[in-house]
């Protein structure tokens, strides 16, 4: 089967052979490891329990990380009374910062694509796969497509925050979320397409600045806010919405972007809310308290 290296190239064959995204990505992954399909499947839908688990612990733990920072806050959103967020939104930003808060607690490191942006795609599926009473295959097809798309941007551009800012951790992270949620929903892969460059345009240029280094502000409440903002993207793709800009553009400026970010911008801790004077207080107790437990 012919590789693909582009998302206009990745849907078009979906398209042709008249399939979701996500099966020919388990098609082509089978075929490259000369394994059955079936056998990909499977391992793929054994990583949802894995996802179902670091929510479930993220929203039940409330104790802090080491650092102090941050903890708690999903059982916080998750009990307290809905204001403005529908039920479905609430629910996939405290899915998110769930998930994001046991990756800080060590509970279990969970990257999809990376640690900072761990939340998203889990948060996202899994709480629309409850609203639409989804099947555990179908939550795996949108998992595959969600990784095919995750493919291109790695292929195309970059998904880690040192190398691209946050743009390419988060922004990354939505636009996968993004087409595996439009997967889920039954849409079209021009659905699909829309949603993605809705997604990651809105989020070109956000930097990496985490404080003391750390995965954990402003990282674990970033991903509550970034399940949200995927939700908008495929609420206006699904209602025929469209983005003047395809995708692969989309692509190739969140890379080009990322090149032009200064280094001090880029998961150095050197600029931005690590550099604040909160950020950096922050930074010399944690570097104070390391130094203790290592005399």
């Amino acid at each position: 089967m012919k590789a693909y290296h582009s998302i206009r190239e990745f849907f078009d064959l979906a398209d042709r052979r008249k399939c979701s995204p996500g099966i020919l990505a388990c098609q082509m992954e089978a075929e490259e490891r000369e394994v059955p399909f079936e056998e990909v499947w499977e391992k793929m839908k054994k990583t949802i329990p894995v996802f179902r688990q670091s929510i479930k612990r993220g929203l039940a733990d409330r104790s802090k990380s080491v650092s102090g920072l941050v903890g708690g806050d999903a059982y916080t959103l998750f009990t307290a009374k809905n204001r403005f967020l529908s039920p479905l939104c609430k629910r996939a930003c405290a899915y998110a910062v769930a998930t994001a808060e046991a990756n800080a607690k060590m509970f279990r490191i969970v990257a999809c694509p990376t640690a900072g942006s761990c939340g998203i795609v889990p948060a996202v599926l899994a709480a629309l796969a409850e609203e639409e009473n989804s099947s555990s295959d179908d939550v795996t097809r949108a998992l595959f497509t969600a990784g095919g798309v995750g493919k291109v941007v790695a292929e195309n551009a970059c998904i880690a925050g040192a190398v691209g800012g946050c743009q390419a951790e988060c922004g990354s992270a939505s636009m996968m979320a993004a087409a595996a949620a439009v997967d889920l929903l039954g849409g079209t892969t021009t659905q699909m397409s829309d949603a993605m460059a809705l997604a990651l345009k809105n989020l070109l240029g956000l930097t990496c600045d985490p404080i003391a280094g750390l995965v954990e502000v402003p990282c674990v409440k970033r991903n509550g806010f970034h399940a949200v903002h995927t939700l908008v993207a495929v609420e206006m793709a699904m209602a025929g919405i469209h983005s003047v800009v395809p995708p692969d553009d989309v692509i190739e400026a969140m890379d080009q972007i990322g090149k032009l970010m200064p280094v001090s911008l880029r998961e150095t801790s050197l600029a931005g809310l690590a550099a604040t004077k909160e950020g950096l207080r922050i930074n010399m107790r944690l570097k104070g308290k390391k130094r203790k437990e290592e005399g």
